[in-house]
C-alpha cells in the first residue's frame, strides 16, 4: 500500500514563504514521478510542479519562479518551497506520485495565503 503524507501547510501573509513536504512509504520511490497539485475552491485542481523520476522539473505558468520543487530519494520525499506567496495561491495542495501504470494522491494540505 502507497501512502504519500503532506505536511508543511498553514496560513502565511502575502509576500511570505512557506515548505510543503510530502513523505511517501511503501514503494520504490525513485521510479516515481511526483508532482504538487493544487485545488482552489470551486476550481479545477492544477499542476503547480513535477520533478520526473529522470530529473527533469516542470511549473505551472502561475508559479514559475517562485516555487521551486525538489526532492531527495533517500528519504522517499519530495518538497515544495512557495516564496513570493499570494491569495490566489490559496488553495488545498495535493502530492501525487506516478509512474507509467499507477498513480496516488496524498490527502492534502492547507495553504492560505492572508493578512
Amino acid at each position: 500500500q502507497v501512502q504519500l503524507v503532506e505536511s508543511g501547510g498553514g496560513l502565511v501573509q502575502p509576500g511570505g514563504s512557506l515548505r510543503l513536504s510530502c513523505a511517501a512509504s511503501g514503494t520504490i520511490f525513485r521510479y516515481y514521478d511526483m508532482g504538487w497539485y493544487r485545488q482552489a475552491p470551486g476550481k479545477q485542481r492544477e499542476l503547480v510542479a513535477l520533478f520526473s523520476s529522470t530529473g527533469s522539473t516542470n511549473y505551472g505558468d502561475s508559479v514559475k519562479g517562485r516555487f521551486t520543487i525538489s526532492r531527495d530519494n533517500a528519504k522517499n520525499t519530495v518538497y515544495l518551497q512557495m516564496n513570493s506567496l499570494k491569495p490566489e495561491d490559496t488553495a488545498v495542495y495535493y502530492c501525487k506520485a506516478e509512474n507509467a501504470i499507477v498513480y496516488y494522491w496524498g490527502q492534502g494540505t492547507q495553504v492560505t495565503v492572508a493578512s
